[in-house]
């Protein structure tokens, strides 16, 4: 069975303001403000068709025009829809971001989506979506619901998750599930918020050794823990892979994006059987070019991936039926 992944998460209609000068949170900012889609699950959905693996989208959008243009983009990544249901309000998301001049996030409030339908969806054709897949993404801060209902369904089939946060409300209660996931992908902050202990701006190498620690202590096969522009670090509980990444110099013009790139990126190449130590270069790769867009997603992926022949040639090594040639 070729590689492919059903990603279940969230669609987000995101409404951002570029500041033009230097952004000051109290007066007024001039700049550009610009509806984009995004939502983490849409995000890694259309990351990963455009890294070349076969994905169904598991989520839910609005009976709208903007939602009909979401799967419409969606579409021509190839991503399938199968399993997209369309409800009458709130199947959406929404965010609303503000940029400072550097393209980083100064602030941002978010309204989560209605999750009754996508509940029903994962109830209802849970088993047949695993039936169709070789692997999972789950946006684990859906609600306790979904998220143990998606773990145990892969459990069931015997397919591997790969975990990546939202806002943390659910994991934080439901720690034992991050032992389920193959791969734990989170920020600083986040794993901070997990861990219990402030890491953000401490030395690499102490934040490496709070992550073995917590990796050991909870028990997870593997988890890689995001520092922003400072790149990196991971621990693989079963290879015994521990390191650090640094990021790849990168002209930032909107970094909104970066998480679920690099995320998407990261596990692409897991599942092209790289080791984490590489997968985690892929992952930074595809984060350094997406902040160099405006949108949450970087479209020419795969043209920036051809053109990276000696990350292409790595990959081809692991690729044994690729749905379009590399």
């Amino acid at each position: 069975m070729k590689p492919s992944v059903a990603v279940i998460g969230t669609v987000f209609m995101d409404c951002k303001g570029f500041a033009r000068h230097l952004y000051n949170p109290y007066g007024r900012n001039l700049g550009s403000i610009r509806f984009v889609h995004g939502g983490v699950g849409r995000n890694v959905a259309q990351n990963l068709s455009l890294l070349n693996l076969e994905v169904v989208f598991v989520s839910t959008i609005d009976e709208s025009a903007m939602g009909e243009e979401v799967a419409r983009r969606l579409r021509q990544a190839q991503v399938n829809l199968d399993y997209l249901g369309v409800g009458r309000s709130h199947g959406m998301g929404l965010w609303l971001a503000l940029l400072d001049q550097k393209g980083d996030l100064a602030g941002s409030i978010s309204q989560m989506p209605d999750l009754t339908l996508l509940q029903r969806l994962v109830t209802d054709k849970g088993p047949e979506i695993m039936e169709r897949v070789t692997h999972v993404v789950l946006e684990i801060d859906l609600n306790a619901e979904i998220a143990r209902k998606v773990i145990d369904l892969s459990r069931q089939h015997k397919k591997p998750v790969y975990g990546i946060p939202g806002n943390l409300d659910v994991i934080l209660k439901h720690r034992d599930l991050l032992s389920q996931t193959e791969c734990f992908i989170c920020n600083e902050v986040e794993a901070g918020r997990l861990i219990g202990k402030e890491i953000t701006g401490s030395e690499i190498d102490e934040v490496l050794q709070v992550l073995k620690n917590f990796v050991k202590s909870e028990g997870l096969s593997s988890m890689v823990i995001t520092l922003g522009p400072r790149g990196s670090v991971y621990v693989d509980s079963r290879t015994g892979e521990q390191g650090y990444q640094p990021a790849f110099e990168t002209r930032v013009i909107d970094s909104s994006g970066a998480g679920d790139a690099f995320f998407s990126g990261t596990v692409m190449g897991l599942i092209r059987r790289l080791p984490l130590r590489e997968a985690v270069v892929l992952g930074s790769k595809v984060a350094s070019w997406t902040i160099q867009v405006e949108e949450n997603t970087c479209l020419d992926i795969r043209d920036r991936l051809i053109r990276d022949e000696n990350l292409l040639a790595r990959l081809r090594e692991t690729i044994t039926a690729p749905r379009i040639a590399l």
